[in-house]
């Protein structure tokens, strides 16, 4: 029982990683159609730009602040001005090739700068264990899943209890309404993507101290925020958290008792039969598009 206990504390953590960058995926499909799919990249660049920042002589406090703001001007407005607008005219398949080589751009380019070697990476939260009714709970575990709650947290009162908020929801649910209702259209999606910068910041400075700084660290997170949000619901951000918090508990208990070999399948197995039960996700709802 108690491993179990910390098996599901863990994946919890995990899952919480999965949903923060999972809700990037929804936020920036509801938005502007756009599917992301340099999102790992996104969550993996963010680290270097604070190791750059300590390299420096920064303290963790302000090579972390020094990371989202870098973020946001880089992966949040730029990406949506420089590679998306132009792009999105044309179509989604574009984009989405758009993005997949921005992916592989930004990989070669932190490799051929820092090299293919994993360098460690400060951690917010001691790097200790507690044991609570004898199980064994990781501090960095805890600490991971109580801020990345308090990150989906604070999004959602913002989506929900303020006025920038709901012009947001507006303007992803009919920008052409939202319109001819005075919203700023441009000016709401523009800042969806600063919040999708702000968020990978956030999974970046979390998971890195696990996982390290490693120029294909991305690739693997990336793929599995996709899942999650596919299994949720693409067009929900309930369905993105809760396809990340899935995902992630599965992913610890299928290591622990299934293989760690076949651990990489698993999600594939849940999304297969998400798809085939409930095509929309687990809490998403039905499209309908003209085409």
């Amino acid at each position: 029982m108690s491993t179990l206990s910390t098996l599901i504390v863990g994946g919890r953590a995990t899952g919480a990683i999965y949903a923060i960058v999972a809700i990037g995926f929804a936020l920036l499909w509801q938005a502007s159609q756009t599917i992301n799919f340099a999102q790992g990249e996104f969550v993996m660049l963010p680290a270097f730009f604070a190791l750059i920042a300590m390299g420096m002589g920064a303290p963790y406090w302000l090579a972390a602040l020094v990371t989202i703001v870098v973020s946001v001007v880089l992966l949040g407005a730029m990406f949506k001005l420089m590679l998306v607008d132009p792009m999105i005219k044309h179509g989604v398949l574009p984009m989405a090739i758009a993005t997949m080589a921005l992916a592989i751009f930004i990989k070669e380019s932190v490799k051929d700068f820092y090299s293919a070697e994993a360098y460690p990476f400060p951690s917010l939260v001691p790097d200790k264990t507690i044991s609570i009714l004898d199980a064994s709970l990781s501090l960095q575990h805890i600490g991971i899943f109580v801020t990345a709650i308090g990150s989906i947290v604070a999004l959602t009162l913002l989506l929900e209890r303020t006025s920038i908020g709901r012009q947001m929801q507006a303007t992803a649910q009919n920008p052409t309404v939202a319109r001819l209702l005075g919203i700023p259209v441009q000016r709401m999606i523009l800042l969806t993507f600063v919040i999708n910068a702000i968020l990978v910041s956030i999974a970046s400075l979390l998971v890195t101290p696990i996982y390290l700084a490693k120029f294909s660290s991305g690739e693997t997170l990336g793929l599995a925020a996709f899942i999650a949000a596919i299994i949720g619901g693409f067009n929900q951000l309930r369905g993105a958290i809760i396809g990340g918090f899935l995902l992630g508990i599965v992913d610890n208990l299928a290591a622990a008792y299934i293989s760690t070999q076949y651990r990489s399948a698993v999600p594939l197995f849940i999304l297969i039969v998400v798809i085939l039960f409930r095509p929309h996700g687990i809490a998403g709802r039905k499209e309908e598009r003209t085409v």
